[in-house]
């Protein structure tokens, strides 16, 4: 039950966890079966009662005698020390409520996929010259970079399309051990952009190259945390988009800013002036036409060489063409014979031009994007929406979407917000269904918010926000917390019944009882994930904070069970029951009380609370029920008769009929 939640993960985010769930779920299905048969077999051949006390037995003894001494004495301020728990309770739920939040933490994955971006509108040549500087740049200054590949443009399968002014460049590190420049992946990115930044007009992104794949899959942009913003007018996107990059280089921990290029494109236009085209009788589509042949060429007909066919490309000679001064001089025909140049008839000019227009949803849209390095995502984006609210004034039909990682983190918390409270139920409805008592689900329901203390503080103590993984990290704690719980609530009512000792006696006898159990318990899941928490290789990243939960999640709730819990079950067991009177009082009042009590000796007392008493007559029937059994000790088994017909044998039919008793060994009869 306990790790439901992660089944209702969807997504790239289930992918990654529900594997972990279902392998868990399958082992404790697998462990509960062998429970009940390999185990107790192997404990009948296997297990020994040792003769002396053992080394392990001297060490719980010690145990034992510390933990009963300093039990007795919390029974003594149970006030305070509930009042402590509260109060760490109470910082726990603040420290929660200020740490950030990612969806995973990001893998290191050994090399650098850089995102290049020149001048919007440049050509290819201009983009090859620009990343092989930036290339050069990277092998000579960093002896940690082992080769560089740039892909610029599209394949002839565009799976990845790209303009000719972008290219991405994977940067192959050496291992980590031969570093000399830096000594983790942020510092070295943060030292890479810093010396690219003397190409002038050269922008760079550094990721990995699969967390930038997953971004691009995830929102169409490259970049840790992309803000899509909506509206009509393009040149308000722009001033939306402008604005918001502003704010975002003033949050720590953005970098890698990206404003998509909407507007940028250089381009050539020539309008027309229509009444100087009129006193030249010219029109539109000749001039077009006149233009489009010099600059870009026109077929001039076919051309054969054997039997290849070649179309005729008439354009003019590139040396007329360098600037703009030679498109304001283009000489254009006119029906009176006298050419006239082309500035006389158009005005020509640089304008920049949309560069693209993208719509999601029917609407138009411009992406803002940045990465995330030394920071969570979630304290990021809060701190970005707070300056965009009272910085941004965005009219009316313009609307601003935050996405990437963040959407992610946002989506894998909605599915469980909902499974985790239903889990949790199904955890109380089996408690309830196990003591057949609210007050004691109750009390063990107290290891929840217990071991939810150690975790989130020991989250805070090591520096890590709050992620999927760390929840689920929460959601395998809460089964093992519970699980201590239920021994030892188990454990205080068998005493309790059996020995009819007071709640003091009980909780001091139990947890003595118990206390190995519930240490080892502790212990063996602690020291199961402390592999995981010191962890430093490959994904590493994404195991450290589940680890991190459960160790310091069960170290915390398993001392605070071993002390709170006895408190609260002294507590509950001491609340005053109602009186006997106030339960005969109601029958008092019916008359069945009205008449005088006749006094009854000792030995009449006795001898109807021993024909009345349920207890006693419960042994006697269980007396007279055993009697009984014993005539039953040679029972034979059931005589077995069976017939057969059919043909079996041959075309004929065959029938068979057979009578079957089944005796056992004479000692088995002797010893029933």
């Amino acid at each position: 039950v306990v790790y439901l939640p992660i089944f209702s993960l969807q997504g790239i985010e289930g992918k990654m966890f529900i594997p972990m769930a279902q392998t868990v779920t399958f082992a404790l299905i697998g462990a509960f079966i062998l429970s009940l048969t390999y185990v107790p077999m192997m404990s009948s051949l296997v297990l020994k009662i040792p003769s002396g006390r053992t080394f392990s037995d001297r060490i719980m003894a010690k145990t034992e005698a510390f933990h009963s001494r300093y039990l007795f004495k919390s029974l003594r301020y149970s006030r305070l020390i509930i009042g402590a728990v509260l109060l760490l309770f109470a910082g726990a739920v603040f420290v929660l409520s200020r740490m950030g939040g990612e969806f995973v933490p990001s893998l290191e994955e050994g090399d650098f996929a850089v995102e290049m971006r020149i001048l919007p509108g440049s050509n290819i040549n201009t983009t090859i010259r620009e990343t092989n500087k930036a290339a050069h740049i990277l092998l000579t200054q960093f002896p940690e970079v082992e080769k560089v590949v740039t892909k610029i443009g599209s394949a002839e399968i565009p799976t990845e399309p790209m303009p000719m002014d972008a290219g991405d460049m994977i940067v192959v590190l050496k291992p980590k051990k031969e570093w000399t420049s830096a000594g983790s992946f942020p510092e070295l990115s943060e030292k890479m952009s810093r010396a690219l930044q003397v190409l002038p007009g050269l922008t760079t992104g550094f990721q990995f190259p699969v967390q930038m794949r997953f971004n691009e899959l995830m929102t169409g942009a490259r970049q840790d945390v992309v803000v899509k913003i909506f509206g009509e007018d393009l040149d308000k996107l722009v001033k939306y988009a402008h604005q918001l990059g502003g704010l975002i280089t003033k949050v720590p921990g953005a970098q890698d800013l990206y404003i998509e290029p909407l507007i940028g494109a250089p381009q050539v236009v020539i309008n027309y002036d229509r009444a100087a085209l009129s006193r030249y009788k010219l029109s539109v589509k000749s001039v077009n036409r006149i233009v489009n042949s010099a600059f870009a060429g026109q077929s001039a007909g076919p051309v054969f060489e054997g039997e290849r066919r070649f179309e005729l490309m008439v354009r003019m000679d590139a040396g007329l063409k360098k600037d703009m001064e030679d498109i304001r001089n283009l000489p254009l025909p006119t029906p009176s014979g006298i050419p006239v140049p082309l500035r006389q008839l158009a005005a020509v000019e640089y304008t920049n031009t949309p560069n693209q227009i993208q719509r999601e949803n029917t609407r138009r849209r411009i992406v803002v994007g940045f990465n995330v390095r030394g920071r969570d995502v979630q304290s990021i984006v809060q701190e970005l929406q707070e300056k965009a609210a009272k910085n941004i004034d965005l009219e009316t039909g313009y609307t601003m979407t935050y996405g990437g990682t963040f959407e992610i983190l946002n989506n894998a918390k909605a599915p469980l917000g909902v499974a985790v409270p239903i889990s949790l139920a199904l955890i109380f409805l089996l408690l309830f269904l196990s003591f057949r008592s609210v007050r004691y689900s109750l009390l063990i329901y107290t290891a929840i918010p217990l071991s939810a203390i150690g975790g989130v503080y020991f989250l805070a103590l090591r520096g890590m926000p709050f992620s999927i993984s760390a929840g689920v990290g929460f959601i395998a704690l809460f089964g093992v917390a519970v699980l201590n719980g239920i021994v030892l609530v188990a454990e205080y009512n068998r005493i309790r019944l059996g020995e009819g000792l007071n709640a003091v006696q009980t909780v001091l006898k139990g947890t003595r009882v118990r206390l190995r159990p519930v240490l080892m318990t502790a212990l063996v899941a602690s020291l199961g994930f402390l592999p995981m928490a010191l962890s430093k290789g490959s994904g590493a990243e994404v195991q450290r904070p589940l680890a991190t939960v459960v160790i310091g999640g069960l170290l915390f709730a398993t001392f605070l069970t071993l002390f709170v819990l006895p408190i609260l079950y002294v507590l509950a067991e001491n609340i005053r029951k109602p009186k006997a009177s106030a339960l005969i009082l109601p029958l008092v009042f019916l008359g069945l009380g009205a008449s005088a009590q006749k006094p009854v000796t000792l030995e009449e007392a006795i001898q109807i609370a021993t024909e009345n008493s349920l207890s006693v007559k419960n042994a006697k029937l269980q007396a007279e029920y055993r009697e009984k059994l014993i005539g039953t000790s040679r029972d034979l088994s059931p005589t077995e008769l069976s017939s057969e017909y059919g043909k079996y044998n041959g075309l004929r039919p065959d029938n068979r009929v057979a009578i079957s008793q089944q005796f056992r060994l004479p000692g088995t009869y002797q010893k029933q």
